[in-house]
């Protein structure tokens, strides 16, 4: 009890001293002006307005809204007693308050509220009439799908919001509100279901939130890189949608989301490896096609990172793993070329990843025509000049081919990176290297965790109970159970027989 009391009467010290090292209002106006001039760099965007009953308005011009100023704030000011009391009466604005500090008034200012000063008084009135420029709501563009939902978030984190509360018409949704960015002062919301979500792991989320010290948070892909569990893996821990029904998923699991002012990605925590590999098309369908489609997922990664290697490796030490069928055709293919396997394929995965790279930067058509004729030019010519052999060509055009399979755009990423090493080895090691890089990459998975639950859940540590919906997708009836990665509060979802009657 003692260090509790001790610990509250710390607080209070500290909570005192800040606001004693705030600076208070200047009382004159004339004062008053001068130093909101000062504070804000005589920006040219800077209006104040002085009316005739001594009331004086200060606001940002590019961030508020004329019209409301004009209507529901000048218009109802021009015969109002000159106190912040009869102020605060007359306007017509949804938020508004009191202030006494100038730190306060310089952020309302620059986030689109006007600023109402009366002569001789140590109080501000503040409205907020700030512009309100959202895009669009558009369909999903990297998480598109066939069924389900089509809806995708944008810009706005208030929009944001009211799509997942749209969704979730629950009392038990909670958000809570931090700034980040020195610079910036970006909003971060975090969302957490309060009957569902377990709340060590949420607090986990808010104190790694708050510890963050950065000039600025621009989009959500950069927060991601200050709160997972290890910055230096290739691996990403958490995930990222740009769809209200997946955000809203991850709540009901037990998960908590994560919105940042100007970013159409929502992070999504704990995850497991295996989620990258699953799309919300999946809930949408019969349990065997899912299944099928996850498993194809599956197959397209090892796929697209083993393949050429393989190719490598076989045709470097490994001759007699190659049918004797084919050992024709694959030698009169490579006879006109000069190049070992290794830097042919190495030659090829580079063309083919600056194609990929060129038809992304360029615009939209021009990109498209790009890949296609770049592709079939640059592949055509490089076998009729001997620089490679036409079946190393088919090999890496199905290995880039299963690497789009992958729902997710970071792994993608990954996925196409981790192609080089495994290359590289296979070429010195042959199959020895190939297993030494397997090796590597699945000690490095069952090091990473997400949120500080295991990163391959539920098959390390094996949790049987949620197998049902991991790489494989049992029906509906047999997924009534939230996942162990979250450790729910309420892990039954719904009564199975109840369901059915």
């Amino acid at each position: 009890m003692f260090f509790k009391k001790k610990k509250a009467d710390i607080l209070n010290s500290m909570n005192k001293k800040n606001l004693d090292d705030m600076e208070l209002i200047p009382v004159k106006k004339e004062d008053f002006i001068q130093r909101m001039k000062d504070l804000l760099h005589h920006s040219a965007d800077l209006h104040i307005k002085e009316l005739q009953n001594g009331l004086t308005l200060v606001y940002v011009d590019t961030i508020t809204d004329n019209k409301m100023i004009n209507e529901d704030v000048l218009a109802r000011l021009e015969d109002a007693q000159p106190t912040p009391d009869d102020a605060l009466k007359r306007i017509n604005v949804g938020s508004s308050g009191k202030l006494k500090y100038v730190e306060e008034i310089i952020d309302k200012i620059l986030k689109g509220s006007v600023i109402i000063h009366s002569d001789g008084y140590p109080i501000i009135v503040e409205a907020a009439v700030g512009t309100q420029e959202n895009r669009s709501l558009t369909r999903p563009e990297n998480e598109s799908q066939v069924l389900g939902p089509q809806l995708a978030f944008n810009e706005s984190l208030a929009t944001n919001i009211s799509l997942i509360r749209r969704y979730l018409t629950n009392p038990n949704l909670c958000n809570e509100s931090f700034t980040l960015g020195k610079q910036t002062n970006s909003g971060i919301s975090l969302l957490y279901l309060k009957d569902i979500a377990d709340e060590e792991m949420v607090e986990r989320m808010r104190k790694r939130i708050q510890k963050i010290d950065v000039d600025s948070i621009l989009d959500s892909s950069t927060l991601v890189q200050l709160v997972e569990d290890n910055s230096l893996a290739i691996f990403p821990q958490l995930l990222m949608t740009e769809r209200p029904d997946r955000a809203c998923a991850w709540l009901l699991n037990g998960k908590v989301a994560v919105l940042v002012d100007g970013s159409v990605q929502v992070i999504g925590a704990p995850l497991s490896f295996f989620e990258f590999f699953q799309s919300m098309e999946d809930e949408s369908v019969r349990w065997q096609i899912a299944t099928f489609l996850r498993l194809l997922r599956i197959f397209s990664m090892i796929v697209s990172i083993f393949f050429t290697a393989i190719y490598v490796a076989a045709l470097t030490f490994h001759y007699e793993i190659i049918p004797q069928t084919l050992l024709i055709p694959l030698g009169e293919s490579r006879s006109l070329v000069p190049f070992p396997p290794i830097f042919e394929a190495l030659l090829l995965e580079i063309m083919i990843e600056l194609l990929r790279e060129a038809g992304a930067r360029l615009p939209t058509k021009v990109g498209q025509t790009m890949g296609i004729v770049g592709g079939i030019v640059v592949g055509t010519a490089a076998v009729d000049a001997g620089f490679t052999s036409n079946i190393l060509i088919i090999i890496i055009a199905v290995s880039a081919l299963a690497s789009f399979t992958t729902p997710n755009y970071m792994m993608g990423n990954v996925i196409r990176i981790l192609r080089f090493p495994l290359i590289l080895l296979a070429g010195f090691w042959g199959f020895y290297g190939l297993m030494i890089g397997f090796c590597f990459l699945l000690i490095h998975l069952i090091k990473q965790e997400s949120l500080g639950t295991p990163f391959l859940a539920p098959f390390y540590p094996p949790r049987f109970s949620d197998w049902p919906d991991s790489i494989i997708r049992f029906p509906l009836a047999w997924t009534n159970k939230r996942p162990h990665l979250t450790r729910p509060r309420d892990r039954i979802k719904f009564q199975t027989r109840k369901s059915k009657e």
